[in-house]
């Protein structure tokens, strides 16, 4: 019997494969464990700035490899014998707007503090701090092990 997750009880998480989202993600799973809810490990991606609109075959080829780094992040976050629902979603679009944008709903919003990209010493990146600004449910920053 499949159990059934109000939409209430999800959890989004921000996954770029970084070691910070992978952090990021453990952290939403053990919540949700303890909430009873479900996780939605969402990974964004984006054409390359050549393309203004990318022939069909360029843009399956980008989400299907979004889609096998998102569920490389998530098996090596959590492993096989996945302890919740997890739902793994690539969607086409600016990391910082579908992030906020999914976070309508849910319980929580969880990023890293830190993906790939931007500057290495901040504290916050900046898709981390347009979901702490502009989220629409508690946002959770996650900072991984530096050291």
């Amino acid at each position: 019997m499949e159990r059934v997750v109000p939409a209430s009880r999800r959890i989004v998480v921000g996954v770029d494969g970084s070691p910070s989202s992978r952090q990021a993600l453990r952290w939403a799973v053990g919540q949700a464990r303890l909430t009873g809810g479900a996780v939605e490990a969402v990974l964004c991606w984006l054409l390359p700035a050549m393309y203004r609109r990318a022939p069909a075959s360029v843009d399956r080829e980008l989400r299907h490899a979004a889609e096998r780094v998102l569920a490389q992040a998530v098996t090596e976050a959590v492993g096989d014998d996945r302890p919740v629902e997890i739902r793994e979603t690539a969607v086409l679009g600016n990391a910082s707007e579908v992030l906020v944008e999914r976070s309508h709903g849910a319980e929580l919003l969880v990023v890293g503090s830190r993906g790939h990209g931007g500057f290495a010493g901040a504290l916050l990146g900046s898709v981390g701090q347009h979901c702490v600004q502009h989220g629409s449910c508690p946002v959770v920053v996650v900072r991984g092990d530096h050291g």
